[in-house]
């Protein structure tokens, strides 16, 4: 776990960096320089375009971390990656055909609710294709195990711009036009800062020479779009149903209370950028006592680090209401529901890692569309009705039922799985901490009362995993960071 712990960590703190930055554009300038309709509007097309996003990448950025270790030879490498150079135009070039020659009958179908999200469909398209091409540089780079620069440049360089830009918008340098377009080219020039540093690691060369098992190569990439798709619908597509059943305006409500729950993932999300290939490698190499290891240790540390995240969203979640917009309240319920299914997410460990770099994905997938059009399905039911809390609901339900299939999975198919007596300790923790802290407030302003929350609750976690020593990785971090001997 040195190499794990190691970028994990500056992962993290880049991680977070980037979720202060958009904690301030979310819940203070978007909401005070953006009306609800505008900014829902932003919110909808970039859900739009991380909906298309697999289709536009082709699963090249899978691929690659999949396949790069089992090459040898400098010429079967070298055209591997110039296949997967070219994987992502073989769908963006024809599904931009298509956008361009069935415009009006796409884009009125999407905004059949909202009218105004006619007019910025190709803003979608445009920022889907970066987002793809994106990913497939920062998948070259992490088959070398070097991760930190990609993921500042995932978490933080789009939301520095994006703060740039609602600034401008606020002395109307910018009007609300300008700065979506201006959002869709800062996307276009952080993949082109990461293509650089991509190819400033491994310079590319072009070559075209058979590839041996080329066809097992496609065929994961073909169904690697199916597994982005389904990944990316069961985070995005709940907005893009809402954006189609009830005013654009609530998606802004949505979006905040989503936000303030994806900081639970952080953790699991700067992991998995060193589990990814360090799976591969165990994997292709067979050693599954090493593979069961990562699994089981993954799924401890990201459940406590997630939990305590967790429990210092739902402890403080009133006092964090206080300080926006009161129609914001709404989503609480929001909150609440997308952050229990952050944290059974961070319980899965490596899970995602083993599966998707395995022989069994192809099942795996197969079930992924069947829990596609569950998402989908629920979300029809439930939208119409109790509108963004539906949603939550629907993504709950979906997420759980996915989750679960996936552990069983692993372990008829592994005999490996993630459970152990410290998982349940901790779950046990978070149970009681919610119980104590969630209805104890303060009568200060709530800036002091999440202060003063945070550092008892925080104290509270950290003492009480560190003193039964419930992770040896994570105690061995305290120890280091606070001196201990």
């Amino acid at each position: 776990m040195g190499i794990v712990a190691s970028q994990s960590f500056k992962n993290i703190i880049f991680t977070y960096l980037g979720f202060l930055i958009g904690a301030i554009n979310t819940l203070f300038l978007y909401t005070k320089f953006l009306s609800d309709s505008d900014y829902g509007l932003v919110g909808y097309i970039l859900s739009l375009a991380h909906v298309i996003m697999p289709l536009m990448a082709f699963g090249a950025h899978n691929t690659l971390v999949k396949f790069y270790t089992s090459y040898k030879t400098r010429v079967s490498l070298h055209s591997f990656l110039t296949l997967v150079l070219l994987l992502p135009l073989v769908m963006a070039i024809p599904l931009s055909f298509i956008c361009y020659s069935c415009y009006d009958v796409i884009a009125n179908a999407l905004s059949k609710t909202n009218p105004i999200v006619k007019h910025y469909l190709w803003h979608g398209i445009i920022t889907a294709i970066a987002l793809a091409y994106f990913e497939v540089f920062f998948a070259w780079v992490k088959v070398h195990m070097k991760t930190v620069f990609g993921n500042f440049m995932k978490e933080v360089f789009h939301r520095v711009g994006a703060m740039l830009l609602l600034v401008l918008l606020y002395f109307e340098l910018l009007n609300v036009e300008q700065f979506i377009f201006s959002l869709v080219i800062v996307y276009v020039i952080r993949m082109l800062v990461m293509c650089a540093y991509a190819f400033s690691v491994k310079p590319p060369v072009i070559i075209f020479k058979h590839l041996s098992n080329k066809v097992n190569v496609l065929k994961y990439a073909f169904l690697m779009i199916i597994a982005g798709s389904i990944a990316s619908v069961l985070l995005e597509v709940d907005k893009v149903m809402l954006g189609y059943y009830i005013p654009i305006k609530q998606i802004a409500y949505y979006n905040v209370a989503v936000f303030v729950t994806a900081v639970i993932a952080v953790p699991q999300r700067s992991m998995h950028q060193i589990l990814l290939p360090l799976s591969a490698k165990y994997l292709n190499e067979k050693d599954f006592d090493a593979l069961g290891n990562l699994y089981k240790r993954s799924a401890l540390n990201l459940f406590i680090v997630s939990g305590l995240i967790f429990l210092l969203i739902i402890g403080n979640i009133n006092e964090l209401y206080h300080l926006i917009a009161e129609e914001y309240r709404v989503g609480i319920f929001t909150v609440l529901v997308i952050g229990a299914t952050k944290l059974y997410d961070a319980y899965l460990g490596s899970n995602n890692a083993i599966l998707f770099n395995s022989d069994y994905y192809r099942i795996v997938l197969l079930l992924g569309v069947f829990l596609t059009v569950l998402m989908v399905v629920l979300n029809v039911i439930f939208i119409p009705v109790i509108g963004i809390n539906g949603a939550a609901l629907a993504t709950f339900l979906a997420v759980f039922t996915y989750n679960t299939i996936k552990l069983v999975f692993v372990y008829k198919k592994f005999k490996i799985h993630p459970f152990s007596s410290n998982i349940l300790k901790i779950a046990v923790l978070i149970l009681l901490s919610i119980v104590l802290f969630y209805f104890w407030e303060f009568s200060f302003h709530p800036i002091i009362n999440i202060a003063l929350k945070s550092i008892l609750i925080t104290s509270l976690f950290v003492f009480v995993v560190y003193k039964f020593n419930f992770s040896e990785d994570i105690s061995f971090q305290i120890k280091k960071y606070l001196r201990i001997k």
